[in-house]
């Protein structure tokens, strides 16, 4: 037997996420919420949604929604709503899955609040709350967690993640973070954004890259399975004047964290850097250095030393098929397909007509989105409420990543000053 399932927010990044729920085999039924009607005609009279999609019970609001015979709600709205409709849906008794960042102000105190709300939340109402960071399962963070599991990197020594995306995107146009912010202050939510923000900027808050700090923390945390304790960090400061960064008093933050388990992690959050990388991948990247094994731009390299306790020596992952070479070390790049894990048969089959519309029986299953990270999203928080465990990114390491970001800012405001990291667990 499957769960039942609600959806808040059907707009431009919530709409690639509908046919991926509905299309689980664990999902029974599914319902739909949106405040402008419009949207939610689009799904009511596809033929695809028809088996599982309870039209007459679809909605407007998410105190509606809650109200609804279902047991778990996908929360993908507009950045600042993330943390109290969450909170409204864990308080009504029901699971939670929040689009990125966990929440976004321009205020670190606030948005730590936010944190110890919906960590306390899940511990009071026993319901799970999963964060969906795409990063997470992106092929480099999945096989790098099998290499971590296997205790292949020996003791962790250092590791770097960075986003760097500038407000103009690439040279092909790539996400300019002008449309997607000019894109979040239209329609019927968009339109409060002014409101939203007008408190914070008369008390002065300023907003930053690190503000949304989750894709460039989130893959050498996870993999590493740990903290980060203190921070020092440096922000650069918009100069030109560009009504972009109005609210922002820097446009790009480097940080050096200690980590709990003792290394060192640096983080690279730009949003005005001419470097924006010509490929998505490139541009949400992170590398993971051990005294035994190192992964850096999807090559594994090892110096052969034993497995502590064991006779095992660390073998290289190479040679792999691919195209591009390193003919400095012999070493050949990996694919994606090498390095991602495999979803269940079952779920692969009902995805592919959902992520490769044009497949025939014979093609392989091909993930889309962020890497090939949105079926994967789906399939963990729907497994995880179908077998009543805690999921893969719960609300302590969500907090834990805001908390990472928010430290930065603060040391970088105090020119490097060493801060603490709030911890939540």
């Amino acid at each position: 037997m499957g769960i039942k399932l609600g959806m808040l927010g059907l707009g431009q990044f919530g709409s690639n996420f509908v046919k991926l729920f509905k299309a689980h085999p664990l999902v029974d039924k599914i319902v739909l919420c949106d405040c402008e009607a419009s949207k939610l005609k689009t799904f009511t009279e596809d033929p695809f949604m028809q088996d599982k999609l309870s039209v007459s019970e679809c909605c407007t609001s998410l105190d509606e929604l809650v109200k609804k015979d279902v047991e778990a709600i996908v929360v993908i709205t507009q950045p600042w709503l993330h943390a109290p409709q969450c909170l409204q849906v864990l308080n009504a008794g029901k699971h939670v899955y929040s689009a990125v960042p966990l929440i976004s102000l321009p205020d670190d105190d606030v948005v730590l609040d936010w944190c110890h709300k919906l960590v306390e939340a899940v511990k009071r109402t026993g319901c799970q709350y999963m964060l969906g960071e795409t990063t997470i399962y992106r092929p480099q963070t999945m096989f790098c967690k099998r290499k971590a599991a296997a205790g292949e990197f020996g003791e962790f020594v250092y590791a770097e993640g960075e986003y760097v995306h500038d407000v103009d995107g690439n040279l092909n146009g790539w996400s300019n973070l002008r449309n997607v912010v000019k894109a979040r202050k239209t329609g019927k939510i968009g339109e409060q954004y002014g409101a939203v923000m007008a408190p914070y900027i008369a008390k002065g808050a300023k907003h930053n890259p690190m503000s949304y700090p989750t894709h460039s923390v989130s893959g050498p945390i996870h993999v590493m399975n740990t903290r980060a304790v203190k921070v020092s960090a440096y922000g650069v400061p918009n100069t030109n004047n560009d009504s972009f960064f109005e609210i922002d008093d820097f446009s790009n933050v480097f940080a050096l964290f200690q980590l709990a388990n003792g290394t060192s992690l640096r983080i690279a959050e730009c949003r005005e850097i001419g470097a924006t990388s010509f490929d998505r991948e490139e541009s949400e990247i992170f590398r993971i250095f051990g005294k035994m094994g190192s992964f850096s731009r999807n090559v594994w390299q090892s110096n052969h030393r034993t497995v502590p306790g064991t006779a095992q020596p660390i073998m290289e992952n190479v040679p792999n098929p691919a195209d591009k070479v390193w003919p400095w070390a012999g070493f050949k790049e990996m694919k994606p397909a090498e390095m991602r894990d495999p979803l269940p048969p079952e779920v692969q089959e009902a995805f592919k007509p959902v992520c490769n519309p044009n497949a025939t029986e014979k093609d392989d299953f091909q993930p889309t989105g962020h890497g090939g990270s949105h079926p994967y999203l789906v399939h963990e928080f729907v497994s995880s409420v179908a077998e009543g465990r805690e999921p893969e990114i719960p609300a302590r390491e969500a907090a834990h990543f805001m908390a990472m970001g928010a430290a930065a800012h603060k040391s970088a405001q105090r020119d490097g000053e060493l801060v603490k990291v709030e911890q939540f667990d």
